[in-house]
């Protein structure tokens, strides 16, 4: 696995001083270093997980939120999803797998799933700020695999982007 760490940092749990200057300037949490620990333990049971990048991972409410390379979202979802399952009786959270340095779109996109999105639009607010329509279409009877508000922070967690979803049947 690939992550802004050194594996034998990860391995032994003791930071170098370079890995060590990461964690007290912010760049790298307390999460993302039991995240990335996790992940690198996991390696020997999933292969796939080797060619994975790990950038971040955030928590909203009762959801975590992993940010992987491009391209690496399938790797995680994989084996029948019992990477993502294995993540979320390790954390106790629902995981999200999301990924790293998309555009707005793409990330929405990843963050909405399984409902698509329609349309997005930016709304200017009075006071200058502005704020992101998201029309996601959902089927009759579709309920809500998720909670609105957690995918509310996480946007505004990663992206720095204020959103509002709407639904069009």
């Amino acid at each position: 696995m690939k992550t802004e760490l050194c594996s034998f940092c990860l391995k032994s749990g003791m930071l170098c001083p370079k890995c060590s200057a990461k964690v007290k300037a912010g760049e790298i949490s307390e999460l993302d270093l039991r995240i990335a620990k996790l992940l690198l333990n996991m390696e020997d049971k999933y292969s796939t997980l080797q060619n994975v990048c790990f950038y971040k991972a955030v928590e909203v409410e009762k959801t975590l939120a992993i940010l992987v390379g491009h391209g690496d979202v399938p790797r995680l979802l994989g084996y029948g999803g019992k990477i993502v399952k294995a993540l979320s009786d390790e954390t106790r959270k629902n995981v999200r797998i999301l990924e790293y340095g998309v555009d707005d779109r793409k990330f929405l996109e990843d963050l909405f799933v399984p409902f698509s999105i329609l349309t997005i639009n930016t709304i200017w607010l009075p006071d200058g700020t502005t704020e992101t329509r998201v029309i996601l279409k959902r089927k009759r009877g579709q309920q809500l695999p998720f909670d609105l508000s957690t995918l509310k922070g996480i946007a505004q967690s990663v992206k720095k982007i204020s959103i509002r979803v709407e639904f069009a049947d």
